[in-house]
């Protein structure tokens, strides 16, 4: 077995990230800040911010949280557009009410939109950015080759769809309720999925020597757990992320490189 170990990329990437910081402090006098905006009180969602609160201290960035009632989040997002201080902000999803997840994203300006969840924003997407780096990482190579993508999430899968299919690749794209998921699953050649739903995945679902990807998060008897059933790693045939630092490293570096870039943008747009 190969692990994809985004955690053992990202330390290279967080030690670029700094330099860029201290350049662009030092440089241009500009301090990169990041906003999120959180509706929910959820475990899950309560550590991925305290995870990019802390990567944000590691290079130089600062990270403000606001928490508050999603009533107010429209004059909220209104303030943080028109500060000049913030370079970057992030609606943490999902929202508490989450039929109104497309109105409240495309309420973020677009050279601020650091999710690239809007439909103008100016970035790319953090997971389907990180889940191509890590690929590019390992030299995984993509031509030639048939990629499954589980999911069409609209933080994962539908932009990591179309990034793929814009830059040419053999791509099949299924959802977690296709009749008889084994027989996709079972001629992939890279498999990357990322629907939320625990152990989707099982052994024998996936053909020999497959790269495997699994950016799907959830929650499961208090632990966060990914879309592989564990029995998946007892296989030494394949390439595959580890239980955890695969993809969710990679995925907050992602971010805060667009961060950096917003900042970057302000002072010097060539």
């Amino acid at each position: 077995m190969k692990l994809l170990n985004g955690k053992e990329l990202s330390e290279f990437i967080k030690e670029r990230q700094a330099k860029q910081v201290r350049s662009l402090r030092q440089g241009y006098d500009t301090q990169p800040k990041l906003a999120i905006v959180q509706c929910k009180d959820d475990p899950i969602i309560n550590t991925y911010v305290r995870l990019k609160k802390a990567y944000g201290a590691d290079i130089g960035i600062e990270v403000d949280v606001h928490n508050i009632n999603q009533s107010q989040i429209s004059q909220l997002l209104e303030n943080l557009n028109s500060d000049s201080s913030v370079h970057g902000i992030i609606v943490q999803l999902p929202l508490a009410d989450s039929s109104k997840t497309d109105e409240v994203v495309n309420l973020v300006s677009a050279d601020k939109d650091v999710d690239a969840l809007g439909e103008n924003a100016a970035f790319d997407p953090a997971t389907p950015m990180a889940i191509m780096w890590l690929l590019s990482g390992y030299n995984v190579e993509l031509n030639g080759r048939h990629i499954l993508l589980i999911g069409r999430g609209k933080l994962v899968g539908a932009p990591l769809e179309k990034m793929l299919l814009n830059s040419g690749y053999d791509v099949e794209v299924v959802d977690r309720s296709v009749d008889d998921l084994a027989a996709h699953t079972i001629n992939a050649d890279i498999i990357i999925t990322a629907t939320g739903s625990p152990g989707i995945l099982s052994p024998n679902m996936i053909k020999h020597g497959a790269v495997v990807v699994d950016a799907g998060v959830a929650s499961e008897s208090g632990k966060t757990v990914g879309d592989l059933h564990e029995s998946v790693y007892e296989r030494d045939d394949l390439t595959i992320t580890p239980t955890k630092g695969g993809v969710g490293p990679l995925t907050v570096c992602a971010l805060f490189d667009n961060v950096i870039r917003a900042a970057r943008l302000k002072v010097d747009p060539r």
